[in-house]
């Protein structure tokens, strides 16, 4: 496929999947007021639970970036002390006529980077010490690139609507659950019971799933929109056999793990990995 192909086509594909987590939303709104409020009108109810996921949404959204760096711990790279970052950044933001992000560095061994930002004009790229030492100039370049890439895609904004979305559904699904073991209303009709109680069960691990997938999407999109910048996708891949080689674990929090290049946790080939299998990422990379 070439590599223009595999960018529309990944974009494609993670918002047809974006797509499905309001729809589990909605339904389990639907059923929960059934259950809760039989009484009440169910579109003042998809109203009130749509309402008060966009305003969840909303505060995530301008949130997140600032939260992330403090929960990793990342400082600021002056432009005095690391002056080979500052300068491949800027050689791929001229190139590809995007702003300058603002650069931070995580004091970890691993290699590994992420970026954030709500958009280009205020995205932030964070990269361990361990990527800065350990990465020759094109791998580190090729991962600088990925990271650029996300920024440019608006993968920062897909994902964090995506988690935030996820999380309404995990906290109505509890509510849910626990109001019928608890007792229902006795207006609730039976069939919204059975339902809430199957929904209040499978719709957080059916919108993890599809959140999971999605980040596994958004990586390949990176790879190959990182490679179209650098006109080299031999580094990336490098890079990524460097990774899995030197087994870059690194103690980090799981609830960020899904924004880094490759999963710091570990993971491997299954439905609840962040990342898709590096062995998987160089074969399409190596192929472009």
């Amino acid at each position: 496929m070439m590599l223009e192909d595999q960018i529309k086509w990944n974009k494609r594909k993670s918002y047809a999947l974006l797509f499905i987590v309001p729809l589990i939303l909605l339904g389990l709104i639907f059923v929960s007021g059934r259950v809760l409020v039989p009484t009440a009108s169910p579109f003042l109810i998809l109203a009130a639970g749509s309402g008060i996921s966009v305003l969840y949404v909303l505060f995530s959204y301008f949130k997140s970036d600032s939260m992330i760096l403090q929960v990793v711990g990342a400082e600021e790279a002056s432009e005095q002390q690391y002056r080979k970052l500052h300068n491949l950044v800027e050689g791929l933001t001229i190139s590809s006529g995007m702003p300058k992000p603002e650069l931070y560095v995580q004091d970890k061994t691993g290699i590994n980077a992420f970026a954030t930002g709500r958009k280009p004009e205020d995205g932030k790229i964070c990269v361990t010490k361990g990527a800065l030492e350990r990465l020759d100039k094109d791998e580190l370049e090729g991962v600088l690139a990925h990271e650029l890439a996300h920024i440019r895609n608006n993968d920062i904004l897909f994902m964090t609507v995506a988690v935030a979305l996820i999380g309404v559904i995990s906290i109505l699904s509890e509510i849910l659950l626990h109001s019928m073991f608890f007792g229902a209303d006795d207006d609730a009709p039976p069939w919204a019971i059975g339902l809430g109680f199957a929904l209040a069960i499978l719709a957080p691990i059916s919108a993890r799933l599809v959140q999971l997938a999605m980040s596994r999407k958004r990586e390949y999109l990176a790879d190959a929109s990182g490679a179209e910048m650098t006109r080299y996708p031999d580094g990336l891949a490098d890079a990524l056999e460097k990774i899995s080689q030197q087994n870059s674990k690194m103690d980090t929090n799981k609830a960020v793990a899904h924004l880094y290049f490759s999963n710091p946790l570990g993971g491997g080939r299954h439905l609840f990995s962040t990342h898709p299998p590096l062995e998987e990422r160089v074969e399409r990379l190596r192929s472009m």
